[in-house]
């Protein structure tokens, strides 16, 4: 029989031998990581600053979404366009195993870019019938370079895991539906539906660094639009009127007292007004004026308390004014995304461990939204994470001199290629393969 005290010791060398595999294992995924991406990259950032040279808003990704389908096929994917109106489906099989959802977002902003890079974007789409500027300001041609980039390594490295690959590039995620659309087009019906799904997203923080979070992640978000009717005339003759320009001011400072003296201080709720449109001379009081704006939370309550505020403040405005009551139309939006509690913590450790410091658990959810909601609420365990995407040193800078730094749907937002990218590539690759390991 063993001695105890040298059973002891043979279970902390066999987990010694264990971890110093597992090590070993991380770095070689790493290092072949790397080689692949080394080959492709000077194609990679190409493609990056061609989509974010060439943007297009949700549902008229045409452009995008071909480049996109092109790139997988070339991979020997077998691809699907068309999918929700212009998503694009790519499945690889290689063996038994799980299927692995790999998504990016094709959609580009409605916003002039003030960037001043040698590949900003000078292009014009329509949207509600008039021509906008458009832009890449929300890091969507980040993720989709990494998404192609991501393809072509875990083919280079199939000799290292088993099972399906679908990559979706998804339309519409700024408050189009695109992912709706997609479930509704047979996603989960005419494609194998999935054992995981990842995505990313690039933000303003340092590159370099990755941030996770088990379960809620993001908030809830709505949208409103309020109408409010007046009585048109001349702006020299008010009191023959009924402004609804005055009512439309009244409304957006009115409307924060739900936040401020009604919602319960705890809870993350905000509502912003991010468009008024009313008129088009200076000398002519309109008939109507137009707001549209964004409502986020985080838990249902809230979400109620906000949307009954702010249409008991939009009718108790028209009422003061003596008008009219209000067109207010509330369309529901994406769920928050909830990453799966298991699948989180094991992928988190698998970024702990290839990023050391450089990962993080984030302690809050943040305050943007999603639609990848969408796939969660379908049935996928999924891991959402998060990438920085802005030079450490500016970073720094800006926090030094007190001076606001451009974030995501900022016209000056500009994400530093290179490491981001790498960063990306890197994280999402890890990730995959961890699932699709051979057993």
């Amino acid at each position: 029989m063993i001695p105890l005290k040298s059973r002891w010791w043979l279970v902390i060398a066999s987990l010694a031998l264990v971890h110093t595999a597992e090590a070993a294992d991380l770095a070689g995924s790493k290092a072949a990581i790397e080689r692949s991406l080394d080959a492709e990259y000077a194609r990679i950032e190409a493609l990056y600053k061609d989509i974010h040279a060439h943007p297009e808003l949700g549902f008229q990704e045409t452009r995008t979404a071909q480049k996109l389908a092109a790139e997988l096929s070339a991979l020997g994917f077998e691809v699907t366009e068309g999918v929700g109106r212009t998503g694009v489906v790519g499945l690889f099989h290689n063996g038994a195993g799980p299927t692995v959802m790999v998504r990016t977002e094709l959609d580009a902003l409605p916003l002039l870019e003030k960037t001043g890079l040698t590949y900003a974007s000078t292009a014009r789409q329509t949207l509600r019938g008039e021509q906008t500027p458009v832009m890449h300001a929300c890091g969507h041609d980040i993720h989709m370079a990494v998404w192609v980039a991501v393809a072509k390594v875990l083919l280079d490295m199939k000799d290292h895991w088993s099972g399906t690959l679908m990559f979706v590039a998804q339309p519409a995620e700024e408050g189009g539906g695109g992912a709706k659309a997609m479930v509704a087009d047979g996603l989960f019906t005419r494609f194998p539906k999935p054992d995981y799904g990842f995505a990313l997203h690039v933000g303003p923080g340092p590159f370099g660094h990755v941030v996770y979070k088990p379960g809620v992640i993001n908030s809830t978000a709505d949208s409103f639009s309020i109408t409010f009717i007046g009585k048109g005339g001349h702006g020299s003759r008010p009191h023959t009127t009924i402004d609804p320009v005055m009512m439309a001011g009244h409304f957006i400072v009115d409307v924060q007292t739900v936040i401020s003296r009604e919602k319960d201080a705890a809870r993350f709720g905000v509502v912003s007004v991010g468009a008024v449109q009313a008129g088009n001379a200076g000398n002519v009081i309109p008939d109507t004026a137009t707001l549209r704006g964004t409502i986020r939370s985080y838990d249902e309550q809230t979400r109620a308390k906000m949307i009954e505020g702010i249409e008991r403040t939009a009718r108790a405005v028209a009422m003061m004014a003596g008008a009219p009551e209000p067109d207010v139309k509330i369309t529901a939006g994406a769920k928050a995304v909830i990453n799966d509690d298991a699948l989180a913590h094991r992928s988190g450790a698998v970024l702990k461990a290839a990023f050391g410091e450089r990962a993080r658990q984030m302690r809050e959810p943040g305050s943007a939204s999603e639609d990848y909601s969408e796939f969660v609420t379908a049935g996928v365990p999924s891991f959402y994470f998060g990438i920085g995407g802005l030079d450490p040193k500016a970073l720094a800078a800006a926090a030094a001199n007190k001076t606001p730094v451009p974030g995501n749907h900022s016209p000056e937002f500009a994400p530093v290629p290179e490491p981001t990218i790498r960063t990306g590539v890197q994280a999402m690759s890890l990730v995959v393969l961890d699932v699709l390991q051979k057993k």
